[in-house]
């Protein structure tokens, strides 16, 4: 038998290591490349780089006809749509018994995925107990994360209530104000009442809430004023959305009030009175991200069987944002993400 030299075997050893390492190497780095390329290609057609079937997910709202918070909610929820290869399809209404028939259509059309806001979940739980019994997995966004979990969506998408109105009773309290209002436009709605009751909870001056009818600004403004005008000791006025905001002003301007406006969401509206000093600070709970997580995470879902939040609510807010802080998001305000 021939006897092989250890040197030559290990020369021979090293120079198939360093073949195979370049092979791996180069494999790793072309194919790294082409994902790279795959992807920027994709994003430059406006495709998603991962291709998946064409799914159908619905989202209903409790929206009332001229929110623009729900404008800014859709327009994320459509820009995440277009990324992820999915047909979006979006209805509202402020009454829950239309509410729940439209979750009833999209269990009907057998959507892919549903997201719907719980703003009086009562009405609502039979229903979405239906689409969760047919597979349709649910998410919930904005209202009601108190009952997501319960009624079996995958997680909440928003912010919690309670906690925001912690925020905006602690804010006050930081600012020095002794009695205030708080605007409920929405009877029924429970994130409305969670909100007031959290910044009760820590403001250390007294709160009152007052109910007005939200579909009729005119009213809204006359109750604003009239109320301003019977207590002259109310320091600070808090409305729980952003259109109600400037009707606050001019209800306080009407009363002759030196009362602080203050307003949960933001709009370009808002923005521009912050700079001002017209309204003292505004909690923002991004709805762009709403709409926006609510469809990535149902794709995410569908595609990877992932969940966020491990069955607890994301949270998207709240953030208190100033003048300072408004200048500063002014542009994406409006462009409509904010």
């Amino acid at each position: 038998m021939a006897r092989v030299r250890t040197g030559a075997v290990r020369t021979v050893g090293v120079l198939l290591a360093a073949v195979l390492g370049a092979s791996l190497a180069g494999c790793s780095s072309t194919g790294g490349k082409r994902a790279e390329e795959r992807a920027r290609a994709a994003a430059e057609q406006g495709r998603p780089a991962v291709s998946t079937p064409r799914w159908t997910f619905a989202m209903v709202t409790h929206a009332g006809d001229g929110d623009t918070f729900w404008d800014i909610v859709q327009k994320g929820a459509k820009e995440a749509a277009a990324k992820d290869n999915i047909n979006f399809v979006y209805s509202h209404d402020d009454q829950a018994q239309q509410q729940a028939q439209f979750v009833q259509n999209a269990i009907d059309q057998k959507v892919d995925g549903l997201i719907v806001s719980l703003a009086k979940p009562e009405a609502l739980k039979d229903v979405i107990g239906k689409a969760v019994k047919a597979g349709i997995p649910v998410i919930t966004v904005n209202s009601g994360s108190a009952q997501s979990k319960a009624y079996g969506a995958l997680t909440h998408i928003g912010q919690d209530e309670v906690i925001a109105g912690e925020a905006v009773g602690a804010e006050l309290t930081r600012r020095g104000k002794k009695k205030a209002v708080c605007v409920l436009h929405e009877q029924g709605n429970v994130g409305h009442e969670q909100r007031c009751a959290g910044a009760k909870k820590t403001f250390r001056g007294t709160l009152e809430n007052l109910y007005v009818e939200g579909t009729n600004m005119p009213s809204v403004q006359a109750a604003m004023q009239a109320k301003l005008q019977a207590d002259p000791a109310i320091d600070a006025v808090v409305t729980l959305g952003a259109p109600f905001a400037p009707t606050a002003v001019k209800a306080r301007e009407a009363a002759g009030s030196k009362a602080e406006i203050d307003t949960f969401d933001l709009n370009e509206s808002v923005a521009r009175d912050l700079e001002s000093g017209a309204l003292g600070f505004a909690v923002d709970q991004q709805p762009y991200l709403q709409g926006y997580e609510a469809v990535d995470l149902l794709w995410l879902y569908r595609y990877n069987a992932d969940v966020l939040g491990g069955g607890g609510p994301v949270l998207t807010g709240p953030q208190i944002v100033t003048a300072d802080q408004a200048a500063a998001l002014e542009a994406y305000i409006r462009r409509g993400t904010r």
